[in-house]
């Protein structure tokens, strides 16, 4: 993702939906009853595109417990509060 660490952690209470979740230097736990999703970051780099440099870091998201519905819509909300718009 093209985010720091910092940006992360602003955004992650709207991209779960308000949920109570642990967090750690580089890892958001969520845990729903039966459910639960790890989101763990990987360490911070800048992209260098040209002369534009953009922070960046890999993101990898666990699910267990989720259904397929449940999945798509969770990933479907993180995707929407994780977007940059530009113009």
């Amino acid at each position: 993702m093209g985010i720091t660490h910092a940006d992360f952690f602003r955004i992650i209470p709207r991209a779960l939906g308000g949920k109570a979740y642990k967090k750690t230097s580089a890892k958001v736990t969520l845990n729903d009853g039966d459910k639960r999703l790890e989101i763990t970051l990987g360490p911070e780099r800048t992209r260098k595109i040209a002369l534009m440099e953009i922070p960046a870091c890999d993101v990898r998201l666990e699910f267990s417990g989720y259904t397929d519905a449940e999945r798509e819509a969770a990933l479907d909300l993180f995707d929407l509060m994780f977007q940059k718009g530009g113009g």
